[in-house]
């Protein structure tokens, strides 16, 4: 199989709330809008991925998916989120693979891992 390309989907319970949170809570950028104006879906740049919410579900967030964000600074975003009333599931902490994570919900309980990786880290070495 050759992939040219890929995203994440999600199907919020609440799309408009789901909306907000992605663009003005985390402040993801939009990549494309698409449908019709009263029920419209949206791609979010997601570093090197996407990020698409689109139609609805009546379930809440599957227990198995997780969202990888890596951000710069782990400690900084944890506090702006809290602020904001996000729900954070685990604070910010250095774990035994070296990299620094918080562990974050969104409204729809998908959990999202907010990932730092530090200086000295292998995985900036890494030319892959």
């Amino acid at each position: 199989m050759e992939v040219l390309s890929s995203r994440v989907l999600l199907r919020p319970r609440d799309p408009t709330r789901s909306r907000r949170f992605y663009a003005e809570t985390l402040g993801l950028a939009v990549y494309r809008e698409f449908g019709p104006p009263e029920h419209p879906g949206v791609v979010f740049f997601l570093g090197q991925g996407f990020l698409e919410l689109s139609g609805a579900s009546e379930e809440a967030g599957g227990p198995g998916m997780r969202l990888w964000l890596q951000v710069r600074d782990v400690a900084q975003e944890e506090k702006r989120l809290r602020e904001a009333g996000v729900t954070v599931l685990r604070e910010a902490r250095e774990e035994p693979w070296g990299l620094i994570e918080a562990w974050i919900a969104d409204p729809d309980g998908h959990h999202i891992v907010l990932v730092e990786v530090p200086a000295g880290h292998p995985l900036r070495r890494d030319p892959r």
